[in-house]
């Protein structure tokens, strides 16, 4: 690997750690042709990756749906990630971002050849966070119909439909939409949901419609572990519109309530009681992980 220099700003591309304005790439890498990769987004608390096993596990599964040789071993990996941290600030907020393509082809072709090359990105950079207001407030939704490929479930680089949705919600006013597939509400275009209903919370079961987020599971675990009910279950159109408190929930934008779908309050209009108490508990997991170097 080719030495870094001490207090610039770098990335890792392809065994190299390099500036981001020296990175660079060929026109014919398939993940530019045709989206032909899959991703990941790790965050990092002080220095210390959120279930960073757990995104390599899902980027591992993501790899073989698409028949992409994972280029590193686990311990590679944590030997990249351990050295944007250092560099970038161990002591903040960070996001990991990890991209693999399928590799550089010598010309376009929609076939490609098993002798091609994986090409790896891994960037880091400090987390952001929702408005303080945002937070107090909530965000709005709206509902769209679900125009994604059926495997979504696969974390692919091909994420066009999604941006599409998510720009439609926003000219509509929105932060985000939440996708209607068969009058069944399944997910948001860059999260996961949930909702509650009389105290209970409720979240789609796994399907190939759905990215199973880590942030969703760390929810569950959370309801499990404080005795919180908690249901996988399908959530029709007409029971997330009647729903008492909606929340989206994803790696960087961590558990966010709405509190307007479709220009209608939910609920009472402002982050309910069960998300009070559920942000709480959720960053009292984070202090654990700040505190505790497992991943």
């Amino acid at each position: 690997m080719t030495a870094m220099t001490a207090m610039t700003e770098i990335l890792y591309l392809n065994g190299d750690y390099v500036p981001p304005a020296e990175a660079k790439i060929s026109v014919f890498d398939r993940g530019f042709m045709f989206g032909d990769g899959v991703y990941e987004v790790i965050p990092v608390y002080s220095g210390m990756l959120l279930r960073g096993r757990a995104h390599l596990a899902r980027l591992q599964a993501s790899l073989d749906e698409l028949n992409i040789v994972n280029p590193l071993s686990i311990a590679q990996w944590m030997e990249i990630f351990t050295t944007l941290i250092a560099q970038h600030d161990a002591l903040s907020d960070n996001v990991i971002y990890i991209q693999v393509t399928r590799g550089t082809m010598a010309q376009r072709d929609h076939g490609w050849s098993a002798e091609l090359v994986p090409n790896v990105l891994v960037t880091c950079r400090t987390q952001t966070y929702a408005p303080q207001d945002m937070q107090t407030l909530g965000e709005r939704a709206v509902t769209l119909a679900d125009t994604r490929w059926s495997n979504a479930r696969i974390k692919t680089t091909n994420l066009l439909p999604n941006t599409l949705l998510l720009q439609k919600a926003r000219s509509m006013g929105a932060n985000e939409a939440i996708l209607i597939r068969d009058n069944y509400a399944i997910v948001g275009t860059q999260s996961n949901l949930f909702i509650v209903n009389d105290d209970i919370i409720i979240t789609p079961p796994k399907s190939n419609h759905m990215l199973n987020g880590i942030t969703r599971e760390i929810v569950l675990d959370i309801c499990q572990q404080n005795k919180i009910i908690c249901r996988e279950k399908d959530i029709t159109e007409d029971e997330l519109h009647e729903a008492d408190e909606i929340w989206m929930c994803s790696s960087t934008r961590e558990i966010v309530p709405m509190t307007t779908l479709n220009q209608h309050a939910v609920g009472k209009g402002k982050p309910g009681q069960m998300w009070l108490q559920m942000i709480q508990l959720y960053h009292e997991y984070k202090l654990k992980v700040m505190r505790a170097p497992a991943v």
